[in-house]
């Protein structure tokens, strides 16, 4: 009957659990749906087997459907890719055709549908705000670039988010309710998160230093010490039995990574951390179209996101920027938002300050733009007792929405005018 009950609590957790959650689930498959069965059906974008990677904003859509990409980053997720492959080739009759782009196009729908659920249950379930204020943020949200990418990428970034959304949803839960986040949770987290990618496992621990008590009581400390120690052997040993346990090659290929994806640009780097680092992912920028080819005599054009080039975009997402820090600021004494941008600081830390993949960091959405919405509703929790100050936000949310869907609706036009160009 335990077992039972711990079922039916992680399906009410993960998946849609009343009549609200429902439809939005279904109303963005059916958005998210309508366009990745589009471009999986008539182009060949998402999986061409000629092409290696980087053609649209360096997704690497083939290594990581072939390989799960490079341990040095992705250290286990060639084990989750191979069943999806697998699986997407049974579908398409072992064949790389539309049938396969299109299982692969779900997966990614499917899953990040799922995360905006997640938003909305955090709002609504943890915030506890309205109804109506929480679908309105995960409605902001869900035109945000990263969802639209994503909702039809078959990438690490896709499921990373789900998963990130859907842990610090459950933390919140347990660290409002007083409650230890056991070592079971902190080992599934680690293993499936980190991963996916190797930078992320810090953020599994985040929330174990905000446990009631914890330095106050030697007891509590240790136990949080020893179940972290756990997690991080269980996802070592499984790390290292991928490499046949050569640990050179860890140290070796992640030097190889961070000195190719760390080379500074001509681009400046404020304009690389305004425009793709932070508004990249939120709001889309113009494109550029380069030139590639696979090495074995087969050419192809490859889009990247260039910087904004008007005043507007640099207005929206500096407005969003500091209503970003209002709320922290406003909730600084706020445990749960701490946590949130404690995970974000870890983004900053490795895209800004160490600048590692910085001139393409619009493709790491996935690691940390959900905190934007977590923290706007939080800024909206904060001015629960000011109904004039609440408007006036909401009224200013209401505008960047109209702007944001404008934008983004039209990058996308864009998008399409590309894919009838050169992968029909």
């Amino acid at each position: 009957m335990n077992f039972k009950n711990k079922l039916a609590g992680f399906f009410k957790l993960v998946f849609p659990s009343n009549a609200t959650e429902t439809l939005l689930f279904i109303g963005f498959l059916i958005g998210y749906g309508i366009l990745g069965s589009v471009i999986a059906v008539n182009y060949r974008i998402i999986f061409d087997n000629r092409i290696p990677w980087d053609a649209y904003f360096s997704f690497d859509n083939r290594a990581i459907v072939m390989t799960g990409g490079g341990f040095e980053r992705h250290p286990l997720s060639n084990y989750f890719f191979d069943q999806v492959r697998n699986v997407a080739k049974f579908v398409s009759g072992d064949r790389y055709d539309a049938d396969f782009r299109l299982f692969l196009a779900w997966c990614s729908i499917v899953t990040v549908s799922l995360s905006q659920v997640q938003v909305y249950k955090y709002l609504k379930n943890i915030i506890r705000l309205p109804r109506g204020f929480s679908v309105f943020i995960v409605l902001f949200f869900s035109f945000f670039t990263t969802n639209i990418l994503l909702s039809f990428t078959p990438e690490t970034y896709t499921f990373t988010l789900f998963l990130l959304v859907l842990f610090n949803y459950y933390t919140a839960l347990k660290i409002r309710n007083d409650q230890k986040i056991p070592a079971a949770a902190l080992t599934l987290a680690a293993v499936s998160v980190g991963g996916l990618t190797i930078t992320n496992i810090a953020k599994v621990f985040i929330p174990v230093l905000f446990e009631k008590g914890l330095f106050a009581n030697w007891k509590k400390l240790g136990n949080a010490i020893l179940r972290g120690l756990v997690s991080v052997a269980v996802f070592v040993l499984l790390y290292l039995n991928r490499l046949n346990f050569d640990v050179h090659r860890i140290f070796a290929k992640t030097g190889e990574q961070y000195d190719k994806f760390s080379k500074p640009k001509i681009t400046p780097v404020w304009d690389m951390i305004t425009s793709w680092f932070w508004g990249g992912n939120i709001l889309f920028p113009g494109f550029v179209i380069r030139d590639y080819h696979n090495r074995k005599g087969f050419e192809y054009k490859a889009l990247f996101m260039d910087v904004y080039n008007g005043w507007m975009p640099y207005i929206f997402i500096g407005v969003l920027f500091i209503l970003v820090i209002v709320a922290y600021a406003r909730n600084f004494r706020n445990k749960l938002a701490q946590m949130l941008m404690l995970s974000f600081l870890i983004d900053v830390i490795i895209h800004a300050v160490l600048k590692f993949g910085l001139h393409t960091s619009y493709i790491y959405g996935g690691h940390f733009i959900f905190v934007v919405p977590l923290m706007l509703g939080w800024l909206l929790y904060s001015f629960r007792d000011s109904p004039r100050v609440l408007s006036g936000i909401m009224s200013i949310f209401a505008l960047m929405f109209l702007y944001l869907v404008a934008n983004n609706l039209l990058r996308m036009q864009e998008f399409f005018i590309f894919l009838d160009a050169f992968y029909k």
